[in-house]
């Protein structure tokens, strides 16, 4: 059954066009990834298919018994209701019957009127749906259900508003097409890992425009890409989408050396016609004009840029001696030491509140500790990229922004550039620099806000959250350069496929002040976590939680000694991953950039064979370590 067809789509603003004549079909079933740039139309696409923004042209069918459930980036709600009558506020028979059902139940009510509520609910075979609701909610972890929408943070609002959409499409008719912008920003990793279960283990019909690379493996089996005004159609994962984008480019490359060639030879064939041209050469003059456009068409593919020189870094970094700090009655840090080094790239994970961005601050000299010391070395030059945003008093054009922050800028190579060059590196074209920052979008201002952050070339970046709002190309250029990065990087990120290609070990904050440092990536710190946790708790069944490596790090240490063979063993694995781990980065770097398909399939394998490897060492590594629980 189709759900939805759109059929030669136009748009644009002013003289800037998003899209031209594009055309695609969803059917029941699909689930859908759309790539594009920041401000290339993912967004307004979404919002003209939702009738909330009109098309210059080109026509949007939905099905008559299809209804649509969409999640915008920033969802109106009723400011003044709580979280609950925002949530339940759909007029679906169910919601509204179960709505009635648990009012009555909360406040004094007659027995007669409780029972026709109940009626209602038989009639409707709607029991199951609190069960539904329920889960929602509680995976969501939405405790503040009463409290009035003004007084709740971004993150907050974002999952009242995914739980909304949510519970609208498990109860809007039989067929509903689930449109999904951004749907895991401001989501913990719990969160994030549920909404891809529940997404990808139900028949689902979905639309969704994500970063998250893990989360779109996990739930799209189709990728659609906007890319110069143009709709290309993956049908398989992302995986997929880079190899046959890849091979695309390189067919077009072809194509336009090919056209470029048969323009040499007719721009000299007809240099050499004398004027008076006989009926067949006047139709090879005619056919010119083609091959002349085809020849000359300027492929925009134009990559943002990040070659920024960086101050020079001194042998003394940060040191962090006995650091304490405390909210009231609530300790962030206790006795915390750490000497960062060189070159670190360090991801810091662990649930809200547990004080990590109070620890960047204190780390970036914006925030005063309790007690103990921050050394902070004479040549440390910080980038703070944290999640306000784009700060700026009042409207402007972005060119006037940029200009109050330098007129030139330097480059790695020691060359200096215009404001109006450097911001060409970033991908805001002429049109883009004469644009007021209103008019950006939200993706653009995160670009901008990158740039005045890197045009003071610091040697220490701390990223809190830098992944939101942020283009697939982008992200892709960003961890390049922050992998040849010769300073520091502490980053924290729900953005599990850019921690797991960045961060050479994690400080997990776990609450109370405890801070563990785990060496290695994400996933492998997921899956050590579960692993523990399943043989802790085999003869229990509790929602999955973060363990304390506090509790862990001893148990392999020092309860119980290994022995000799053991040891050995242990040893030469954690040897072997390390240098498995070297291995998988420069597999990974020398991809970045490939366009010959032998040379990526080649690469591909490699990788694969060394992550297989990398698993089985990491499994080997932890079966040992657990023996010593």
């Amino acid at each position: 059954m189709h759900y939805l067809t759109v059929e030669d789509l136009s748009k644009s603003y002013g003289i800037q066009p998003l899209f031209n004549n594009i055309t695609f079909h969803i059917s029941e079933g699909d689930k859908v990834a759309l790539i594009a740039r920041n401000g290339t139309g993912k967004s307004t696409l979404l919002r003209i298919i939702t009738q909330k923004e009109h098309a210059d042209g080109g026509k949007v069918w939905l099905h008559k018994e299809v209804t649509a459930a969409y999640l915008e980036q920033d969802t109106p709600f009723e400011e003044t209701q709580t979280a609950a009558e925002n949530i339940f506020s759909h007029p679906h028979p169910i919601i509204q019957a179960l709505k009635k059902y648990n009012s009555l139940m909360e406040r004094s009510y007659d027995d007669l009127e409780l029972q026709e509520a109940a009626a209602v609910i038989d009639n409707l075979q709607a029991w199951s749906a609190e069960s539904e609701i329920q889960t929602i909610i509680s995976q969501l972890k939405i405790n503040f259900l009463n409290q009035p929408m003004k007084s709740l943070s971004g993150g907050q609002r974002k999952r009242i508003a995914l739980a909304k959409t949510l519970i609208d499409a498990s109860f809007d008719h039989q067929h509903c097409l689930l449109i999904l912008d951004e749907p895991t920003n401001h989501l913990d990793f719990d969160m994030i890992e549920w909404l891809e279960n529940y997404l990808s283990d139900r028949t689902k019909t979905i639309l969704l425009v994500t970063h998250d690379r893990y989360f779109m493996d996990n739930v799209c089996n189709n990728i659609l890409e906007i890319e110069n005004g143009k709709l290309f159609s993956y049908k398989g994962d992302f995986a997929y989408y880079i190899q046959k984008k890849s091979e695309r480019e390189i067919a077009d490359a072809s194509e336009q050396e090919k056209n470029k060639n048969i323009y040499r030879r007719e721009l000299e064939w007809i240099r050499k016609q004398p004027k008076a041209r006989t009926t067949k050469s006047k139709s090879r003059v005619d056919a010119f004009d083609d091959v002349e456009a085809k020849a000359l068409a300027r492929k925009d593919n134009l990559q943002m840029e990040l070659n920024m020189k960086m101050n020079r870094l001194g042998g003394k970094v940060i040191e962090m001696k006995k650091v304490y700090k405390q909210f009231g009655d609530k300790p962030i840090l206790k006795g915390f030491d750490y000497t960062f080094k060189r070159k670190e790239r360090i991801g810091i994970v662990g649930p809200n509140g547990t004080g990590k961005t109070t620890f960047l601050n204190i780390v970036a000299g914006l925030e005063k500790e309790d007690s103990g010391k921050v050394n902070i070395g004479e040549t440390v030059v910080f980038g703070y990229f944290n999640q306000q945003g784009l700060q700026f008093k009042e409207d402007m054009r972005t060119i006037e922004y940029v200009k109050d922050i330098a007129e030139n800028f330097v480059l790695a190579d020691g060359t200096k550039v215009s404001a109006s060059q450097f911001m060409l590196l970033f991908l805001f074209d002429a049109d883009k620099q004469y644009t007021y920052l209103s008019k950006l979008s939200g993706g653009e201002k995160r670009r901008l806000q990158l740039m005045a952050i890197l045009y003071r070339n610091p040697n220490f970046l701390i990223l809190d959250e830098p992944t939101n709002d942020l283009d697939l190309i982008t992200l892709q250029v960003l961890e390049n350069f922050l992998l040849h990065f010769e300073g520091c990087v502490l980053i924290v990120s729900h953005d599990r496929y850019f921690m797991d290609k960045l961060v050479d070990h994690l400080f997990v904050f776990e609450g109370e002040a405890i801070i563990n440092d785990y060496p290695g990536n994400f996933t492998e710190y997921r899956a050590y976590q579960k692993a523990v946790s399943r043989n802790k708790n085999k003869d229990k069944e509790k929602e999955p939680e973060l363990i304390s490596l506090s509790d862990l790090t001893p148990a392999v240490k020092e309860k119980v000694k290994m022995n000799y063979n053991d040891k050995k063993e242990y040893e030469k694995l954690e040897r072997e991953m390390a240098k498995l781990e070297e291995e998988k980065i420069k597999l990974s770097e020398s991809l970045i950039g490939q366009t010959d398909f032998e040379s990526i399939q080649k690469i591909s394998d490699q990788l694969t064979a060394v992550v297989k490897s990398l698993e089985e060492k990491g499994n080997r590594w932890l079966e040992i370590a657990m023996q010593y629980e």
